[in-house]
């Protein structure tokens, strides 16, 4: 049964600007951006490439710092606090999941997913607990003891979620979660992604330039040249309106997009 976790804001942006210096002034990658994102939420930051979502990512995961703005995360202002504090912040409240996995290959599945709990300082047991039980929570319950180089991409990707499940966070980040992957799995992962969301309430936020997984989420943020853009969708990947449909299994209905029709196109 569909629960609807959704109650407060968990992300909260307001008027942020990220510059990077050039060698003749600087360049701004992101240009007065402001947003809010809903605990429980599914939200898909799209664009093309250059447009400011990858740099919008690493600033919600406080993976760098923003030129001027106001961020509130999960109901704590993390803008005036230094680099140790947003780390502290950043290993209780967030978890990351990226395009090439990012596991250790010397260690095992289990291993690599209790590589949060020991940056968190979690004791051995409890660890292994965690761990075990956020791998069987993804389906890979049986290959515990597996080394990366033996598991195919998706059980990979697996591993990764499972890595960034299990010290429960706030928020879970995913940066182009499936392209690495074939179609199928792909879908596969999505799925999952969705399981995790509508099941467990999960707040999830992914960078995609994939408009098919925006068809998994919730909303989408566009981004073009550093700022908002509404019409990102029809725009750049030629969706035009959102149509809602039933889900599968009794679940609330879906916006699925329409592509527009080219010319001569019955």
């Amino acid at each position: 049964m569909y629960t609807d976790y959704r109650t407060r804001p968990i992300v909260q942006i307001e008027n942020m600007v990220k510059e990077f210096p050039t060698g003749d002034g600087v360049f701004r990658a992101l240009d007065g951006v402001s947003l809010q994102v809903d605990q429980g939420e599914m939200v898909a930051i799209m664009g093309p490439s250059g447009s400011g979502k990858s740099t919008l990512m690493t600033l919600i995961g406080l993976l760098d710092t923003p030129t001027s703005g106001h961020y509130v995360l999960d109901g704590e202002d993390v803008g005036g606090l230094s680099r140790l504090e947003q780390a502290r912040v950043r290993n209780r409240k967030l978890g990351f999941v990226f395009q090439n996995f990012n596991l250790l290959p010397r260690l095992t599945a289990l291993q690599n997913v209790e590589l949060p709990l020991v940056y968190g300082r979690v004791d051995g047991r409890r660890r292994r607990e965690l761990a075990r039980t956020a791998l069987e929570a993804v389906g890979l319950g049986s290959k515990l003891d597996n080394l990366p180089n033996t598991l195919s991409g998706g059980q990979k990707q697996r591993v990764a979620i499972a890595r960034a499940l299990v010290h429960n966070p706030a928020i879970i980040l995913a940066d182009e979660p499936t392209g690495a992957l074939d179609t199928r799995t792909g879908a596969e992962i999505m799925a999952l992604f969705r399981e995790l969301n509508r099941e467990q309430g999960r707040t999830i936020i992914i960078v995609t330039h994939d408009p098919e997984i925006g068809r998994h989420m919730d909303r989408v943020i566009g981004l073009r040249d550093g700022r908002l853009a509404e019409n990102i969708l029809s725009e750049y990947y030629g969706v035009e309106v959102f149509e809602r449909v039933e889900r599968e299994h009794g679940l609330e209905p879906v916006p699925v997009p329409v592509r527009r029709r080219d010319a001569g196109e019955e």
